[in-house]
């Protein structure tokens, strides 16, 4: 953790119904200096639409060598690695060599859409790769506090995010691959 990280706590309160996931998951989240608030909600976002008693975020932005948010297995195998915005090719091959499933979310589509035709052609020899570009309706940033309490929502590949202000967020996911 960076020494400026802003520390945040998060209450997410989950109802997946797409994979029958149903868990409150109490969290602290270390914000990097140089992250965004749009940035740290997007990994929100991420740990939301994979949710499960393993998922953790990693050290993110200060480590070249680890994902935004990865599941491991009892015996410290990554099984999942999950990557957000646009990342090189080399670092999607490292990311596909050591993980059973790699996730890419993108979420800035004027960005998304430019890298993702660059490097479209390159993407379908990775067989364990995902990449989704995440449509966000609603001013995710004002879901943005020290103190979150979530309801989160998942049904038909649409997330709905509402705070403890009624502040709603509604994120549909495009699959790219």
């Amino acid at each position: 953790m960076a020494a400026n990280a802003i520390i945040h706590k998060a209450l997410l309160n989950i109802s997946n119904m797409d994979n029958n996931y149903y868990e409150e998951h109490h969290l602290t989240i270390a914000q990097h200096p140089s992250e965004n608030d749009l940035r740290l909600m997007i990994r929100v976002v991420a740990f939301v639409l994979n949710a499960n008693d393993r998922l953790m975020f990693t050290k993110g932005i200060s480590q070249d060598d680890e994902p935004d948010l990865w599941q491991k297995s009892f015996g410290d195998d990554i099984e999942m690695w999950i990557d957000l915005g646009q990342p090189d090719e080399k670092r999607i091959k490292k990311a596909c060599g050591r993980s059973q499933k790699v996730i890419i979310y993108t979420f800035k589509e004027s960005l998304a859409t430019i890298w993702f035709k660059q490097i479209e052609n390159t993407l379908f020899r990775f067989k364990n790769l995902q990449v989704i570009h995440l449509n966000i309706d609603g001013d995710i940033e004002s879901l943005y506090k020290r103190s979150m309490n979530i309801q989160c929502s998942v049904l038909d590949n649409e997330l709905t995010l509402i705070d403890d202000k009624n502040n709603s967020v509604v994120i549909t996911q495009n699959i790219c691959k």
